[in-house]
């Protein structure tokens, strides 16, 4: 649900348990990239080839521009998070694969 679109978007993503969202990259010019807050649940956040991470309650993931992750709820509970994209110039989100089933239990 977005929360405020200028002069940064900011919204509210709330996952149920498993989901999970597709690899993707915040493409920039320069600048660009997002944040994420996490407010309530436990969730994932993965960089591609890195191990995940476990996100709770007031953690918070800087993710450049250019790098390739995704983010979820884990397996037993719901997750929620602030994303706030980062301004710069010519941003974009570039939309990949699925996370499968290997790679989200791994």
């Amino acid at each position: 649900m977005p929360l405020c679109q200028k002069p940064v978007a900011i919204a509210n993503v709330t996952f149920a348990p498993a989901c999970r969202n597709n690899w993707h990259i915040h493409q920039a010019v320069s600048g660009g990239g997002q944040i994420l807050l996490a407010i309530a649940g436990k969730g994932y956040y993965q960089e591609w080839g890195q191990g995940k991470i476990e996100l709770n309650p007031g953690d918070i993931v800087v993710i450049k521009s250019g790098v390739k992750h995704w983010h979820g709820a884990t397996r037993d509970q719901w997750f929620s998070h602030l994303a706030i994209e980062v301004p710069g110039k010519d941003t974009f989100t570039q939309w990949l694969d699925e996370v499968n089933e290997k790679e989200y239990d791994k």
